[in-house]
């Protein structure tokens, strides 16, 4: 009678199993994500099944926001603040500028003051003092927003503001933010401010959302002052680890550039709350804070559009000179690669800078195989060893710069919300690079030669989890 069950059990496992595979396959996913995935469920009995269950399931083609209002939302800085040829940028990059303005709405913001940040110690100072000099309202969006003591620290400011009348909104990760007792948020709600969990992880909806993550780091202050970059809200980002510190980039921003971080953030508010909010105070008309160009960028996978990675293949296309890029993991999507490999071919200098070390061992194993063909490429490795290197950085020449919240990963190309601001300035661009060349100083370079005479079992290694990496 036993075996007969055990008959009937597997029968059904191996049914569902194909089931699954069917399900897969007739989703029409990028074809290699979906041999990935077939791969786990045939050769990970039982664990393939649950790591799908958990992993694979796509949510996003249920619309949560229909296009008239995301466009409404999107549109809301360019109807109100100009267009394009009134602010000036470096003319080679008027292909990518046009590009991204077609695909999602995304305006050129003229008129800005950007400040970098590689303190997250700094950055901290100054978000908390801006937040104390709040008017009007705020607006925080945070993938880990922690109850320790920065966390506490920030959470005090903006109860403390709230009670004095200013608006006060909060979204942050569930997933991101697990570790945070609901008492925390709670706190919140009682000082007056709205706070929402964004893709709130409860059963039954745990399995299909836990995919999706809000990975963005926004900070709106007056619809003036902006934040964004790596950096959450978490004592480790200032203290860093035992093996090493926590080396990390953000930016503040002054002007009308804001005010593409308020769209998105309105957007995503109506997203986790069902309240759209379009009205004209939360994009004041700002004078000129300097000179710098730029377009906020969001992506995420409730739209077929891949914003963000369609810019960064734009510009890795029409660069000229140079190339740098830091990042915390390297799992490009084939096109990524193929155009950086083509671009340090065509003879330009290409640099990317991952850590030497990092806090996800099996994304950074599955980086690691991607090393030998850069450098077959001519591509220039450099591994950061102070520290953690969580920065998300890219600089292309001497006039374009890249910052936001984007690794350089499928899971942020494909799976989560990002924002990242494309900077069109030459002293920006310049400033970049001097954080990209300090931090080789702390680095060490990857010779060819040394790196393929590394054991064939730890090779092996890195090239199986790369198989997985579609998934990671």
């Amino acid at each position: 009678m036993n075996s007969v069950l055990v008959l009937i059990l597997e029968i059904l496992y191996v049914l569902t199993i194909i089931s699954v595979v069917i399900v897969v396959i007739s989703e029409n996913r990028n074809p290699i994500k979906t041999l990935s995935w077939v791969m786990v469920l045939v050769f990970l009995p039982f664990v393939g099944l649950i790591w799908y269950l958990i992993f694979g399931q796509d949510f996003t083609k249920k619309q949560v926001i229909t296009k008239r209002m995301y466009s409404k939302l999107k549109k809301r800085p360019l109807d109100e603040i100009g267009t394009l040829e009134e602010f000036t940028y470096p003319k080679e990059h008027a292909s990518l500028i046009r590009l991204l303005r077609n695909l999602d709405h995304t305006p050129l913001l003229g008129g800005n003051d950007i400040q970098f940040f590689t303190e997250c110690s700094d950055k901290f100072e100054h978000l908390i003092r801006d937040i104390e000099n709040a008017k009007k309202h705020i607006h925080i969006e945070y993938y880990a927003f922690d109850g320790d003591a920065i966390g506490t620290k920030v959470k005090n400011a903006l109860i403390e503001k709230s009670l004095e009348g200013v608006e006060v909104r909060v979204i942050y990760d569930s997933f991101g933010s697990r570790k945070t007792k609901k008492a925390f948020f709670e706190e919140f709600r009682k000082a007056g401010i709205e706070v929402e969990p964004f893709l709130k992880l409860a059963l039954p909806k745990l399995t299909s959302r836990l995919n999706f993550r809000n990975h963005r780091k926004i900070v709106v202050i007056d619809g003036q002052i902006g934040y964004l970059g790596g950096m959450n809200i978490a004592d480790r980002y200032v203290d860093g680890f035992k093996w090493g510190i926590w080396r990390d980039t953000h930016v503040r921003i002054e002007g009308k550039g804001v005010q593409g971080l308020q769209s998105i953030f309105l957007i995503d508010w109506f997203f986790v709350s069902q309240t759209l909010i379009t009205s004209r105070k939360y994009f004041p008309e700002l004078p000129s804070f300097g000179n710098i160009s730029m377009q906020t960028v969001n992506s995420g996978p409730m739209r077929d559009e891949r914003e963000i990675s369609h810019g960064i293949l734009q510009a890795i296309y029409d660069a000229q000179k140079s190339i740098f890029i830091q990042t915390p993991y390297f799992v490009p999507p084939e096109p990524m690669i193929e155009a950086l490999q083509a671009a340090a071919i065509r003879g330009l200098d290409v640099r990317i800078m991952i850590s030497k070390k990092t806090d996800v061992k099996l994304v950074h194993l599955a980086s690691l195989s991607f090393v030998k063909e850069v450098l077959q490429a001519g591509i220039k490795v450099y591994f950061y060893e102070k520290g953690f290197l969580h920065s998300k950085l890219m600089v292309f020449d001497d006039s374009l710069t890249l910052i936001g919240s984007v690794n350089f990963d499928s899971r942020s190309f494909e799976h989560n919300f990002e924002v990242e601001a494309f900077i069109y300035d030459y002293n920006v661009a310049e400033e970049a690079i001097k954080i990209f060349v300090e931090d080789q100083r702390d680095s060490q370079i990857v010779s060819l030669r040394e790196w393929i005479k590394r054991p064939k079992n730890v090779r092996f290694f890195e090239s199986l989890m790369r198989l997985f990496a579609p998934l990671l």
